[in-house]
């Protein structure tokens, strides 16, 4: 018996361990298995290391500050962009497990065709030089007499590419195509939703399957589950720019995603920043806040259905509301009553301003209005929208401007927040300024936006690195087809160390054309300039009926050279723009503009140039002006009275950089430089305004003097009593083309050290400065 006791009993552990074995094996082979679906899927890990890593960043990173890129990286040759280039400037995102990230064909939905760069775009519509967008079709008049429904935004879209220089009315240039049929919302609820747009595709001349075409679009899908797919329509080959886009859906290198702005956006300038001081301290009254419409059920609910639980009315302020929609009471919850009372507690404005910390959950969709708004009040945006691809992601190292948290671990937001330091904050805080003012205050600056990023792609255009594209002035301002150094943008050279090239080139507008004698201002402007120890050339730019005098009559500039450009008949002498004109002659990056009547002795000039050394980015001289608000006539005034102030200083006597000559000529809106050929006038004030524009800093005044013109020239223009209203109209013209006022007041003057005091004449450098009188 016992025996058999040890039998069974031996029997019973031989099965046993059999079972261990066979059974690990197989729970061995499940955690391989696991392992590479890991592998091959990491968005299936847990988010918390990526939100790890978003704080924990490098020492280099942890002030907000780029560092420099070596001489010839800063614009790198052409090059199509990888597959994951999209993603490169962002930590990667969960994936969110809902409607708006699938890549489903539902009723309405397309699966959009797996296209890149080079296998659904034409590169040789397109010119390394000329870059042009072709709109159409202006859809004739329905039986009623009516145009075609379009929203207005879209309006707003197309405004803005007709009045730009990437506009063209032949589309045999045209290297993009953008339809007049609106696309912008394509929820089928919408009072915008534009109906039939299949059909009307299909009757394009120049629709392709959509090749070269690009396609705004801010929503797509409807109730219940709004699809991101879901358009209505096949965009075949062409681009999505659009808004709420997910990782799953768009084609990197190809789609670009954009913002969600709301209907009463400016079409041009828009809003400045609401950040005014960088002073500490950086924590505001409440660190992290949000207030906002909360969904009960549906797509988009869980989030923010549960801000609640960090809502503690202190510093922490997430307040929600069901009160919307027609239907609310009726599907109202628990907690909608107790929510909406709170909800009214708080004004979103104060909130905005008064938060260091702003979140912005998802929507119904991925973006929200919610992402612009706290952007240009400077609330450090705090995401949570997984899976969302930030707007124009492939360029922007959001890193600089925004904290990333994940949906699905909500409790650990005050942690995340809690743990950035003030000089993060305040890093964050300033970027959220450059990237608001620079390319998402105005739909203008997103559609151009939007073509650069588009443009960069071809395959002959340089690529501007992500220094250009995240700091200000940003890549809309900064032309790589102007240099391929960093060295020639005067706006670069302090952030990176260096000082512009020596030596200057002095351009002359003579517009008058007096006999040329000794005793004229013409004569005594070119001696004075030839003794200059830092002049490299003289180009006089003759724009008058009257011939050139002969080369004997000049004054003798002995080894600097000389050169007069000028039209051979009165039809073709060069405009008033011409002076603003990058020819090739001028080499240095100093540029000195005058006048032929500007009076200025050699030490003026040489201790302006100075000056400028130390400001290269900014315009300095001589003669300044201002403007001002007029309310008696609602809008800007100008003036040339001795003020408190200044905002201009003129360019018939005063150094700037010559990228600007480069702007003015190629990148300044055809409406402006028409203003000024009509009036043939102000092309001094606009020069200021785009100076302004580019730096958001004020030009620079050397020295008391106020008179610079010779009184004797009789035909000069300044004596005509019209010109003066000229150019207060010019300078209200201009100011709507830009948007907003970009020019800025200062009351800054600088004087040679030992100007004006008592002192031996021989211990200042530049004593002929004294002589002059104001």
């Amino acid at each position: 018996m016992q025996a058999k006791k040890r039998y069974i009993l031996v029997i019973i552990c031989c099965a046993f361990l059999a079972y261990c074995y066979l059974g690990g094996y197989r729970l061995k082979g499940l955690q391989t298995l696991f392992r590479m679906r890991i592998r091959k899927n990491p968005d299936n890990l847990p988010s918390y290391q990526q939100l790890h890593y978003q704080y924990t960043d490098s020492a280099e990173r942890a002030g907000g500050h780029t560092q420099p890129p070596p001489d010839d990286d800063l614009f790198a040759p052409p090059a199509y962009e990888s597959p994951s280039r999209s993603r490169d400037l962002a930590p990667p995102q969960p994936a969110f497990q809902g409607g708006a990230g699938r890549r489903v064909t539902d009723e309405g939905s397309v699966a959009f065709k797996s296209c890149r760069m080079e296998t659904c775009f034409d590169f040789s519509k397109c010119s390394d030089k000329n870059f042009y967008v072709y709109v159409y079709p202006p859809e004739p008049l329905n039986s009623l007499g009516a145009p075609p429904p379009i929203s207005q935004n879209y309006q707003k879209i197309i405004s803005a590419i007709q009045e730009s220089r990437y506009y063209t009315t032949d589309p045999a240039q045209a290297c993009l195509f953008v339809l007049g049929i609106d696309t912008l919302d394509r929820d089928s609820l919408s009072e915008d939703f534009v109906r039939n747009v299949p059909s009307r595709l299909q009757r394009l001349p120049h629709w392709n399957n959509g090749r070269n075409h690009i396609i705004f679009n801010l929503y797509s899908g409807t109730w219940p589950d709004y699809n991101e797919n879901g358009l209505g329509f096949d965009p075949g080959q062409a681009i999505l720019a659009k808004a709420s886009m997910s990782v799953q859906s768009l084609r990197p290198g190809f789609d670009v995603s954009i913002p969600l702005f709301h209907k009463q956006f400016p079409l041009r300038g828009g809003n400045t920043g609401f950040v005014v001081s960088n002073n500490f301290p950086a924590n505001k009254k409440y660190l992290l806040a949000f207030k906002g419409k909360r969904y009960v059920h549906g797509i988009g609910s869980e989030t923010r259905n549960s801000l609640f639980h960090l809502h503690n009315a202190r510093d922490f302020v997430l307040v929600t509301t069901c009160k919307h929609g027609k239907s609310w009471r009726d599907l109202q919850d628990a907690r909608c009553d107790e929510d909406n009372r709170e909800y009214d507690r708080y004004d979103y404005e104060t909130l905005l301003q008064n938060s260091t910390f702003c979140l912005v959950p998802r929507g119904r969709r991925l973006g929200s209005f919610r992402f612009l708004e706290v952007l240009q009040a400077g609330c450090i945006p705090v995401l949570l929208s997984n899976s969302w691809v930030l707007p124009f992601q492939s360029k922007i190292d959001w890193k600089q401007a925004a904290i990333w948290a994940d949906e699905r671990l909500l409790l650990q937001v005050p942690d995340i927040v809690r743990s950035v330091s003030t000089s993060r904050i305040l890093a964050l805080r300033q970027q959220t300024q450059v990237l608001w003012e620079r390319y998402f205050s105005s739909i203008e600056k997103i559609i151009f936006t939007t073509f650069e990023i588009i443009r960069e792609r071809l395959p002959d255009y340089p690529h501007r690195n992500g220094l250009i594209w995240n700091t200000s002035p940003g890549a809309l301002l900064t032309i790589p087809t102007f240099s391929d150094t960093y060295r020639r943008f005067p706006f670069l050279l302090d952030k990176l160390g260096h000082t512009p090239g020596l030596n200057y080139t002095a351009v002359i507008f003579v517009q008058i054309g007096t006999q040329l004698t000794p005793n004229t201002a013409l004569y005594k402007l070119v001696k004075s300039i030839t003794k200059s120890q830092y002049i490299d050339k003289i180009l006089i730019l003759w724009a008058t009926d009257r011939s050139v005098p002969p080369k004997k009559r000049w004054p003798s500039t002995g080894h600097i050279p000389l050169h007069i450009i000028s039209g051979s008949t009165s039809e073709d002498r060069p405009s008033i723009s011409q002076r603003f004109y990058p020819h090739e002659q001028i080499e240095t990056d100093a540029v000195l503009s005058l006048d032929e009547d500007a009076i200025l002795n050699t030490d003026e000039l040489d201790f302006a140039y100075q000056v400028w050394r130390d400001f290269p980015d900014r315009i300095v001289g001589y003669p300044a002006r201002a403007h001002f608000w007029d309310d008696s006539k609602n809008a800007w005034g100008y003036t040339s009275k001795w003020t408190n102030y200044y905002s201009i200083v003129l360019t018939g006597a005063a150094f700037y950089h010559r990228y600007y000559n480069y702007l003015y000529t190629n990148w300044l809106s055809y409406l402006l430089l028409k203003t000024v050929q009509q009036s043939s006038n102000c092309e001094d004030i606009l020069m200021n305004l785009l100076v302004s524009h580019v730096t958001r800093k004020p030009p620079i005044k050397v020295t008391q003097r106020k008179g610079y013109k010779d009184r004797e020239s009789g035909r000069s223009p300044w004596n005509d009593p019209d010109h003066f209203i000229q150019r207060q109209s010019c300078l209200n013209t201009f100011a709507a083309v830009f948007g907003y006022m970009p020019l800025l007041r200062s009351n800054l003057r600088l004087d040679p050290v030992l100007y004006r005091d008592s002192v031996s004449n021989l211990r200042k450098k530049y004593r002929q400065i004294e002589l002059v009188g104001s």
